[in-house]
């Protein structure tokens, strides 16, 4: 009876650890790599989105902030045609520029996801950050989609919510 306790604790044990969470690490977009030259004379419609991020948000009151990690998504959720992203900017609550991830054509993949992370440490885009994305798409293909997921978690506490592009 001893055994069959132990092999069942055996048992038990490895298949908790087979649903432990694996963390993953994912190598940043390699922008320049996606680099492309649009036709002079194209036949693509340009647009711009805006997009609300949040590296931190108030808590206990409006002296006291709680940083967050922000994965923002770039998707083309056509399956047939490429969207073109021709620059991303990253603004912090007042207005100012953070950061040009890219101010060139590049492209996305039929049903591609394109992702730029935030760190939580990385403190400066503020309660009020703002991506503004210019694309470009031939007539009659999907926009792309722009959302953000901000997350975080300290302690036994953790913390999510998402946010969506505007076209403007």
């Amino acid at each position: 009876m001893e055994k069959i306790t132990s092999l069942a604790l055996i048992i038990l044990l490895a298949l908790a650890c087979n649903g432990a969470q694996k963390s993953v690490s994912i190598a940043p977009v390699n922008w320049s790599g996606r680099k492309m030259n649009l036709p002079a004379s194209d036949s693509l419609l340009h647009h711009s989105t805006y997009l609300s991020v949040y590296s931190e948000i108030y808590h206990i009151g409006e002296g006291k902030t709680f940083n967050l990690t922000v994965t923002v998504s770039m998707r083309n959720i056509s399956s047939t045609d490429t969207v073109y992203i021709e620059r991303a900017d990253y603004f912090d609550t007042h207005g100012a520029l953070i950061r040009t991830y890219f101010d060139y054509p590049i492209y996305i993949s039929p049903l591609e996801t394109l992702e730029i992370v935030i760190d939580e440490s990385a403190g400066k885009g503020g309660t009020g950050g703002n991506f503004i994305f210019d694309w470009a798409i031939k007539d009659g293909s999907n926009e792309p989609l722009f959302d953000a997921v901000m997350i975080s978690t300290s302690g036994q506490q953790g913390l999510s919510f998402t946010s969506q592009g505007v076209k403007r």
